[in-house]
């Protein structure tokens, strides 16, 4: 004899958020990332109003994301959806995402250049924040997350290999013998032996909201746009910069800790300036 199913009242929704959030956190997915579903998922239960959530409801609401949202933000709203019902057992509710074709450049508005990037270390050094330079430094020299920015620990600078475990994996991030000895240094003047390199006041690793504001203060002395100026930017301009050097997307994949190329290849993707500047070189118009 099947099983009933639950009603899918909002109700009995917002009573398993909790549960969901943490079955997520077991499954290692970040702060942020939960973060996002719990707002995305609110916002859906918010939308039932009294109604139950069935197949006709979430096409519903699949259909007023398409009018309201770009498509790669209602993906990322389905894709909480759709983790969500996966966990309460009703894959008969998920939905299809949004066919996205996939762009050969970019508009170039928010992508950070080498000369910016150099300005914004210029600046931080200016106004005398040393720990601030460095940090931008270490994220874009090594193409490490800013969540992963405590396993640069004093340990992983003297060995001049740090070893990162989140999301369930683990990789080996090396730093260069530039970088290696700038940290060093820094060790050395913050008098720190073990442990993270970039803490606060009461020795805790620095979260993202405090890098990401204190990158926004650079934006002006730097004459950087501030739209361009946060700590995942620095991710992106290392991928770039190493693929525009070495061409090989798959060390690239292994290095940034991607396991599919398909992910890399956003973090490549050139201006509509150098794009055009590649179709130029073929010289098929006179």
């Amino acid at each position: 004899m099947a099983r009933k199913k639950t009603a899918l009242t909002p109700e009995y929704l917002s009573e398993r958020l909790h549960s969901f959030d943490e079955h997520l956190e077991l499954a290692e997915r970040s702060a942020a990332t939960r973060t996002q579903y719990a707002r995305d998922l609110r916002q859906f239960i918010a939308w039932l109003g009294g109604a139950e959530a069935d197949r006709g409801t979430v096409l519903g609401y699949k259909e007023k994301l398409r009018r309201e949202y770009k498509p790669a933000s209602v993906n990322a709203k389905l894709a909480a959806l759709n983790s969500f019902f996966k966990f309460l057992e009703r894959g008969d509710l998920r939905v299809e995402q949004i066919s996205i074709q996939r762009r050969a450049y970019c508009s170039g508005e928010r992508l950070l250049s080498i000369e910016e990037y150099f300005r914004l270390i210029s600046s931080a050094e200016e106004a005398g924040d040393a720990q601030l330079a460095l940090i931008i430094q270490t994220i874009c020299g090594t193409g490490i997350r800013v969540s992963e920015l405590e396993y640069i620990t004093a340990e992983a600078t003297e060995r001049g290999e740090a070893t990162v475990s989140l999301k369930g994996k683990t990789r080996q991030i090396l730093i260069s013998s530039k970088l290696r000895r700038k940290l060093i240094e820094y060790a050395k003047r913050a008098k720190i032996r073990s442990g993270p390199l970039f803490v606060n006041r009461e020795g805790k690793p620095l979260d993202r909201t405090y890098i990401w504001r204190k990158m926004k203060q650079l934006c002006a002395a730097a004459c950087v746009e501030p739209s361009k100026v946060f700590p995942h930017n620095l991710r992106h301009l290392f991928a770039r910069t190493f693929y525009k050097r070495h061409k090989d997307i798959a060390k690239l994949a292994d290095i940034l800790g991607h396991s599919s190329i398909n992910t890399t290849r956003v973090y490549i993707i050139s201006t509509g300036r150098e794009h055009e500047a590649c179709i130029d070189c073929l010289g098929l118009v006179n």
